[in-house]
């Protein structure tokens, strides 16, 4: 019996092993699970007359007016570790900016006042894609590369729902019609367009016509309709609520569209087509190409085309930081301004300010300039 118990017994070095072995699973990292949640920056999170920072300053009256090309740069957010993808102006007033980052963050900015990040919004585990705001600001959504779409409340950071398909959407847009604010599109990595319902978290209608990754949705006709592009180097029409697309414009000389913006008189829109130009189409019945800008290079960048107010001024960056703007109704290169070092991603024109604009780049930065 003894003999048996001294043959089974453990070496020395067999001792010294296990207790090693020990050592590292007690020493090993434990993963902690993320949370979603928000940080408040502030110093108050309501001023003298009870208000928060979403409430515009009484003195901001939205009007027409004309615009002006911007000239030098006034200031910079810098509190991004990564690269910026998105900007966003607070709807009709302006006095906030959201942006959204690879570091999986989106924060919101103050844009009147000190100048400085108020919130910022952790609900991402990877980079954040896209940003919508709802038609009141009070809410808007965030996409990022973890599949996960999520609906935010501007005002206190709460996160009021999460929507996921298992696929990365690479764009969100709210039905703009104020009848339909509980609803929002999503343009998804597997060819399909998502209609989701906030209310029931659930998705109400697929649209599944494109043979590649959607990039841009785009409502036009009152909101009656929209419009998509896709890698497969398409532009579709689509009537809100029918899963059968009404238009597909797909010529051979076509590249991918990976930005959409629809002119102040909605009867244009402009695509940044990867084939360094901005082509030109109406926003009619029948969909037809109209003229082309050129002059900047943004082959393989997903640079944001954008409108002045007015009408007057088309913008867009560039794969080398540069900011252009051209003359709407003369289709002449106006102005080029270099803001950013890398490339200049997004570009958004101040809603009431004449001549103030927004960009974004990859270089962590938001500049404004006047």
């Amino acid at each position: 019996m003894n003999r048996k118990l001294n043959e089974n017994a453990l070496t020395a070095e067999q001792v010294e092993e296990i207790q090693s072995q020990i050592k590292k699973v007690k020493a090993a990292p434990v993963r902690e699970t993320f949370k979603i949640r928000s940080i408040f920056h502030g110093e108050q999170f309501r001023d003298y007359l009870g208000r928060t920072f979403v409430e515009p300053p009484t003195d901001l009256k939205p009007v027409e007016h004309d615009c002006y090309l911007p000239k030098k740069l006034v200031h910079t957010w810098s509190g991004h570790s990564k690269g910026v993808n998105a900007i966003r102006f607070f709807p009709k007033y302006g006095h906030l900016l959201l942006s959204a980052c690879n570091d999986g963050q989106v924060k919101i900015w103050d844009v009147y006042n000190k100048q400085k990040c108020i919130r910022t919004y952790i609900g991402h585990q990877k980079g954040v894609r896209d940003i919508c705001f709802s038609n009141d600001g009070r809410r808007f959504l965030s996409t990022g590369y973890d599949n996960n779409i999520n609906l935010w409340d501007t005002e206190t950071g709460e996160c009021i729902g999460s929507y996921s398909n298992g696929k990365t959407s690479l764009c969100v847009k709210f039905n703009p019609d104020e009848d339909k604010q509980n609803q929002f599109l999503a343009g998804s990595s597997d060819k399909k367009i998502y209609q989701w319902d906030i209310n029931t978290g659930k998705t109400v209608q697929e649209y599944d016509e494109h043979l590649g990754a959607v990039n841009t949705i785009t409502f036009v006709d009152e909101n009656r309709r929209f419009i998509t592009t896709s890698d497969d180097k398409s532009i579709r029409v689509w009537e809100w609520g029918i899963p059968v697309v009404i238009k597909t414009i797909s010529e051979p000389h076509m590249h991918s569209i990976p930005s959409i913006a629809v002119s102040p008189d909605r009867n244009w829109f402009v695509g940044q087509s990867l084939d360094n130009q901005l082509i030109v189409y109406s926003t009619n019945d029948k969909f037809r190409m109209k003229r082309a800008f050129k002059g900047h290079i943004t082959a393989g960048f997903a640079c944001q085309v954008n409108f002045s107010p007015d009408g007057h001024w088309l913008m867009s960056g560039d794969s080398d930081g540069g900011l252009w703007f051209w003359d709407w109704n003369t289709g002449r290169i106006m102005k080029k301004i270099h803001a950013h070092n890398g490339v200049c991603i997004g570009a958004e024109w101040h809603p009431i300010e004449t001549s103030k604009v927004a960009t974004c780049g990859w270089d962590g930065n938001i500049h404004y300039w006047d």
